[in-house]
Protein backbone atom coordinates (compact mmCIF):
# COMPACT_ATOMS: atom_id res chain seq x y z
CA UNK A 1 0.00 0.00 0.00
CA UNK A 2 1.17 3.59 -0.53
CA UNK A 3 1.42 6.10 1.63
CA UNK A 4 -1.17 8.09 -0.53
CA UNK A 5 -3.79 5.75 0.41
CA UNK A 6 -3.44 6.32 4.62
CA UNK A 7 -5.83 8.25 5.61
CA UNK A 8 -4.64 10.64 8.31
CA UNK A 9 -7.23 10.47 11.39
CA UNK A 10 -7.52 11.91 15.07
CA UNK A 11 -9.02 10.81 17.83
CA UNK A 12 -10.15 13.26 20.89
CA UNK A 13 -11.64 11.53 23.73
CA UNK A 14 -10.57 8.30 25.02
CA UNK A 15 -13.36 7.12 27.45
CA UNK A 16 -15.15 3.81 27.93
CA UNK A 17 -16.51 3.62 24.20
CA UNK A 18 -14.20 6.41 22.95
CA UNK A 19 -11.16 4.07 23.83
CA UNK A 20 -12.18 0.66 22.16
CA UNK A 21 -13.23 2.78 19.00
CA UNK A 22 -9.50 4.89 18.41
CA UNK A 23 -7.99 1.31 19.20
CA UNK A 24 -10.03 -0.24 16.46
CA UNK A 25 -8.09 2.56 14.14
CA UNK A 26 -5.13 2.56 15.28
CA UNK A 27 -5.35 -1.88 14.29
CA UNK A 28 -6.02 -0.71 10.38
CA UNK A 29 -3.28 -0.52 8.01
CA UNK A 30 -4.97 2.26 6.12
CA UNK A 31 -4.89 4.04 9.15
CA UNK A 32 -2.63 6.64 10.31
CA UNK A 33 -3.71 7.44 13.82
CA UNK A 34 -3.54 10.68 16.21
CA UNK A 35 -4.89 10.58 19.39
CA UNK A 36 -5.42 13.14 22.54
CA UNK A 37 -6.77 12.73 26.05
CA UNK A 38 -6.64 14.51 29.06
CA UNK A 39 -6.17 10.93 30.95
CA UNK A 40 -2.46 9.37 30.72
CA UNK A 41 -3.44 6.04 30.89
CA UNK A 42 -5.53 5.43 27.94
CA UNK A 43 -2.84 7.31 26.08
CA UNK A 44 -0.60 4.68 26.95
CA UNK A 45 -2.56 2.49 25.63
CA UNK A 46 -3.11 3.46 22.01
CA UNK A 47 0.43 4.30 22.04
CA UNK A 48 1.29 0.55 22.72
CA UNK A 49 -1.47 -0.22 19.73
CA UNK A 50 0.79 2.37 17.09
CA UNK A 51 -1.13 5.23 17.50
CA UNK A 52 0.80 8.59 17.69
CA UNK A 53 -0.19 10.65 21.03
CA UNK A 54 -0.51 14.72 20.21
CA UNK A 55 0.19 17.16 22.95
CA UNK A 56 -2.89 19.01 22.47
CA UNK A 57 -6.06 18.92 20.19
CA UNK A 58 -4.61 21.98 18.22
CA UNK A 59 -1.33 19.97 17.56
CA UNK A 60 -3.97 16.71 16.79
CA UNK A 61 -5.75 19.30 14.45
CA UNK A 62 -2.86 20.34 12.39
CA UNK A 63 -1.44 16.92 11.69
CA UNK A 64 -4.97 15.54 10.35
CA UNK A 65 -8.09 15.03 7.91
CA UNK A 66 -10.19 14.05 10.01
CA UNK A 67 -11.11 14.60 13.18
CA UNK A 68 -13.16 12.33 15.65
CA UNK A 69 -14.63 13.56 18.84
CA UNK A 70 -15.78 11.21 21.64
CA UNK A 71 -15.75 14.07 24.69
CA UNK A 72 -18.35 14.23 27.57
CA UNK A 73 -20.50 16.72 26.43
CA UNK A 74 -21.61 19.84 24.08
CA UNK A 75 -19.44 22.59 26.12
CA UNK A 76 -16.78 19.45 26.03
CA UNK A 77 -17.36 19.09 22.13
CA UNK A 78 -17.45 23.25 21.23
CA UNK A 79 -14.16 23.41 23.60
CA UNK A 80 -12.32 20.64 21.10
CA UNK A 81 -14.06 22.22 18.11
CA UNK A 82 -12.81 25.89 19.03
CA UNK A 83 -9.31 24.34 18.59
CA UNK A 84 -9.33 22.65 15.68
CA UNK A 85 -10.98 25.48 13.72
CA UNK A 86 -7.59 27.43 14.48
CA UNK A 87 -5.65 24.60 13.43
CA UNK A 88 -6.99 22.54 11.02
CA UNK A 89 -6.37 22.92 7.53
CA UNK A 90 -9.41 23.70 4.87
CA UNK A 91 -11.25 20.64 4.01
CA UNK A 92 -10.77 19.09 7.63
CA UNK A 93 -13.82 16.87 8.57
CA UNK A 94 -14.73 17.12 12.16
CA UNK A 95 -16.93 13.69 13.28
CA UNK A 96 -19.06 14.50 16.50
CA UNK A 97 -19.68 11.14 17.87
CA UNK A 98 -20.76 12.86 21.58
CA UNK A 99 -24.60 12.69 21.85
CA UNK A 100 -25.24 15.97 22.37
CA UNK A 101 -28.32 18.91 21.98
CA UNK A 102 -30.41 18.71 18.52
CA UNK A 103 -29.62 22.14 17.75
CA UNK A 104 -25.77 22.03 18.59
CA UNK A 105 -24.00 20.27 15.52
CA UNK A 106 -26.03 23.03 13.32
CA UNK A 107 -24.38 25.66 15.61
CA UNK A 108 -21.01 24.11 14.96
CA UNK A 109 -21.41 23.13 11.11
CA UNK A 110 -21.70 26.92 11.31
CA UNK A 111 -18.62 27.65 13.55
CA UNK A 112 -16.63 25.65 11.45
CA UNK A 113 -17.94 26.31 7.68
CA UNK A 114 -16.36 29.85 8.62
CA UNK A 115 -13.03 27.95 8.74
CA UNK A 116 -13.42 25.95 5.86
CA UNK A 117 -14.03 22.40 8.20
CA UNK A 118 -16.84 20.15 7.82
CA UNK A 119 -18.61 18.99 10.75
CA UNK A 120 -20.78 15.80 10.75
CA UNK A 121 -22.45 14.50 13.66
CA UNK A 122 -22.38 10.98 13.83
CA UNK A 123 -23.68 9.57 17.53
CA UNK A 124 -23.17 5.98 18.11
CA UNK A 125 -25.56 3.17 19.39
CA UNK A 126 -24.38 -0.28 21.33
CA UNK A 127 -22.19 0.70 23.94
CA UNK A 128 -18.62 -0.22 24.89
CA UNK A 129 -19.10 -3.91 23.87
CA UNK A 130 -20.09 -2.67 20.24
CA UNK A 131 -17.12 -0.36 20.11
CA UNK A 132 -14.74 -3.38 21.06
CA UNK A 133 -16.02 -5.90 18.66
CA UNK A 134 -16.63 -3.09 15.33
CA UNK A 135 -20.47 -3.18 15.75
CA UNK A 136 -21.64 -0.44 16.55
CA UNK A 137 -24.81 1.84 14.90
CA UNK A 138 -23.28 4.94 13.43
CA UNK A 139 -25.82 7.58 12.96
CA UNK A 140 -24.31 10.11 10.58
CA UNK A 141 -25.78 13.92 9.48
CA UNK A 142 -23.99 16.11 7.19
CA UNK A 143 -23.57 16.47 3.36
CA UNK A 144 -23.13 13.66 0.74
CA UNK A 145 -19.55 14.28 0.19
CA UNK A 146 -18.18 14.54 3.55
CA UNK A 147 -19.99 11.18 4.39
CA UNK A 148 -18.58 9.78 1.86
CA UNK A 149 -15.19 10.31 2.57
CA UNK A 150 -15.04 9.32 6.14
CA UNK A 151 -17.07 6.12 5.82
CA UNK A 152 -14.36 3.72 4.95
CA UNK A 153 -13.35 5.14 8.78
CA UNK A 154 -16.62 4.57 9.88
CA UNK A 155 -16.81 1.15 9.21
CA UNK A 156 -13.69 0.59 11.13
CA UNK A 157 -15.72 0.99 14.18
CA UNK A 158 -19.26 0.08 13.26
CA UNK A 159 -20.86 -2.64 11.51
CA UNK A 160 -24.14 -0.22 10.56
CA UNK A 161 -23.21 3.11 9.26
CA UNK A 162 -26.73 5.07 8.48
CA UNK A 163 -26.77 8.49 6.73
CA UNK A 164 -29.44 9.66 8.23
CA UNK A 165 -29.96 13.20 6.22
CA UNK A 166 -28.42 16.78 6.65
CA UNK A 167 -26.05 18.04 9.93
CA UNK A 168 -28.19 17.70 12.95
CA UNK A 169 -30.34 14.74 11.43
CA UNK A 170 -27.88 12.00 13.09
CA UNK A 171 -28.48 13.44 16.92
CA UNK A 172 -32.17 13.39 16.06
CA UNK A 173 -31.53 9.76 15.25
CA UNK A 174 -30.12 9.32 18.16
CA UNK A 175 -32.08 10.70 20.38
CA UNK A 176 -35.66 9.23 19.21
CA UNK A 177 -33.56 5.73 19.68
CA UNK A 178 -32.50 6.22 22.99
CA UNK A 179 -35.86 7.45 23.86
CA UNK A 180 -37.29 4.03 23.07
CA UNK A 181 -34.21 2.24 24.68
CA UNK A 182 -34.57 3.91 28.06
CA UNK A 183 -38.82 4.41 28.07
CA UNK A 184 -37.97 0.74 27.52
CA UNK A 185 -36.17 0.89 30.47
CA UNK A 186 -38.70 2.39 32.79
CA UNK A 187 -40.95 -0.19 31.84
CA UNK A 188 -38.61 -2.78 32.58
CA UNK A 189 -38.30 -1.70 36.35
CA UNK A 190 -42.45 -1.42 36.30
CA UNK A 191 -42.59 -5.07 35.18
CA UNK A 192 -39.94 -5.98 37.69
CA UNK A 193 -42.16 -4.43 40.74
CA UNK A 194 -45.16 -6.36 39.78
CA UNK A 195 -42.88 -9.56 39.45
CA UNK A 196 -41.13 -8.69 43.23
CA UNK A 197 -45.31 -8.24 44.51
CA UNK A 198 -46.41 -11.37 42.61
CA UNK A 199 -42.98 -13.32 44.68
CA UNK A 200 -41.53 -13.97 40.96
CA UNK A 201 -37.67 -14.40 40.63
CA UNK A 202 -35.92 -11.30 39.02
CA UNK A 203 -33.09 -12.95 37.56
CA UNK A 204 -34.83 -15.28 36.09
CA UNK A 205 -37.72 -12.72 34.43
CA UNK A 206 -34.47 -10.73 33.07
CA UNK A 207 -33.31 -13.98 31.45
CA UNK A 208 -36.23 -14.65 29.96
CA UNK A 209 -36.73 -11.26 28.41
CA UNK A 210 -33.12 -11.07 26.99
CA UNK A 211 -34.21 -14.83 25.51
CA UNK A 212 -37.38 -13.84 24.03
CA UNK A 213 -36.28 -10.60 22.99
CA UNK A 214 -33.18 -12.08 20.74
CA UNK A 215 -35.78 -14.38 18.91
CA UNK A 216 -38.32 -11.71 18.01
CA UNK A 217 -36.27 -8.92 17.74
CA UNK A 218 -38.29 -6.85 21.23
CA UNK A 219 -39.48 -3.63 20.52
CA UNK A 220 -38.42 -3.09 17.20
CA UNK A 221 -40.19 -6.49 15.68
CA UNK A 222 -43.00 -3.69 15.18
CA UNK A 223 -40.85 -1.00 13.80
CA UNK A 224 -41.03 -1.78 9.53
CA UNK A 225 -43.48 0.93 8.41
CA UNK A 226 -42.17 3.56 6.72
CA UNK A 227 -45.24 6.46 7.86
CA UNK A 228 -47.28 6.52 11.36
CA UNK A 229 -50.35 7.81 9.48
CA UNK A 230 -53.16 5.52 10.44
CA UNK A 231 -53.27 2.12 8.89
CA UNK A 232 -55.73 1.27 6.02
CA UNK A 233 -57.59 -1.34 6.45
CA UNK A 234 -56.37 -2.84 3.01
CA UNK A 235 -53.17 -2.24 4.17
CA UNK A 236 -50.62 -5.38 5.10
CA UNK A 237 -49.85 -4.38 8.51
CA UNK A 238 -53.43 -3.66 9.22
CA UNK A 239 -53.64 -7.64 10.22
CA UNK A 240 -50.37 -8.23 11.44
CA UNK A 241 -51.29 -5.41 14.20
CA UNK A 242 -54.69 -6.28 14.58
CA UNK A 243 -53.26 -9.30 16.24
CA UNK A 244 -50.47 -7.31 18.39
CA UNK A 245 -53.43 -4.86 19.81
CA UNK A 246 -55.76 -7.88 20.40
CA UNK A 247 -52.83 -9.84 22.15
CA UNK A 248 -51.25 -6.86 23.77
CA UNK A 249 -54.43 -5.04 25.69
CA UNK A 250 -55.50 -8.69 26.37
CA UNK A 251 -52.69 -9.24 28.12
CA UNK A 252 -51.83 -5.40 29.57
CA UNK A 253 -55.13 -5.51 31.06
CA UNK A 254 -54.36 -9.11 33.06
CA UNK A 255 -51.15 -7.41 34.02
CA UNK A 256 -52.75 -4.14 35.16
CA UNK A 257 -55.07 -6.04 37.05
CA UNK A 258 -52.69 -8.14 38.85
CA UNK A 259 -50.89 -5.41 39.46
CA UNK A 260 -53.84 -3.55 40.76
CA UNK A 261 -54.34 -6.30 43.04
CA UNK A 262 -51.36 -6.54 44.45
CA UNK A 263 -50.92 -2.58 45.14
CA UNK A 264 -48.24 -1.73 42.57
CA UNK A 265 -48.79 1.20 40.15
CA UNK A 266 -48.26 0.79 36.69
CA UNK A 267 -48.45 4.10 35.44
CA UNK A 268 -46.87 2.97 31.97
CA UNK A 269 -48.52 0.46 31.69
CA UNK A 270 -52.15 1.86 31.94
CA UNK A 271 -50.97 4.02 29.61
CA UNK A 272 -49.74 1.68 26.73
CA UNK A 273 -53.05 -0.06 27.12
CA UNK A 274 -54.56 3.21 26.32
CA UNK A 275 -52.01 3.90 23.59
CA UNK A 276 -51.39 0.74 22.03
CA UNK A 277 -54.17 0.65 19.23
CA UNK A 278 -53.51 4.64 18.26
CA UNK A 279 -50.07 4.08 18.18
CA UNK A 280 -50.26 1.13 15.76
CA UNK A 281 -52.30 3.21 13.59
CA UNK A 282 -55.72 2.35 14.62
CA UNK A 283 -57.73 4.98 14.69
CA UNK A 284 -61.32 5.63 16.66
CA UNK A 285 -61.02 2.06 18.26
CA UNK A 286 -60.65 0.31 14.63
CA UNK A 287 -59.35 -2.80 15.20
CA UNK A 288 -59.74 -2.96 18.92
CA UNK A 289 -60.62 -6.78 19.93
CA UNK A 290 -64.00 -6.89 21.78
CA UNK A 291 -63.55 -7.11 26.06
CA UNK A 292 -65.08 -8.84 28.38
CA UNK A 293 -67.14 -7.10 31.06
CA UNK A 294 -64.92 -6.90 34.15
CA UNK A 295 -65.80 -9.52 36.98
CA UNK A 296 -67.10 -7.63 40.10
Amino acid sequence: MTPAAVLRVGFVGLGQIGKPMALRLAAAADVSLVVHDVAPEPLRELADAGAEVAGSVAELASRVEVVCVMVRDDEQVREVLAHVVGSAQAGTVVVVHSTIAPQTPGQLAGIAEGHGVVVLDAPVSGGAIGAADGTLAILVGGPDDAVARVRPVLELMGSKVVHAGPVGAGTRFKLARNMLHFVAFTAATEAQRLAEAAGLDLRALGEVVRHTDSITGGVGAIMHRETTAPLAEDDFWHGVFSHVRALGEKDLAFAVELAESLDVDTPLARLALERLGPGLGFRDGAGAPPRPPKEK
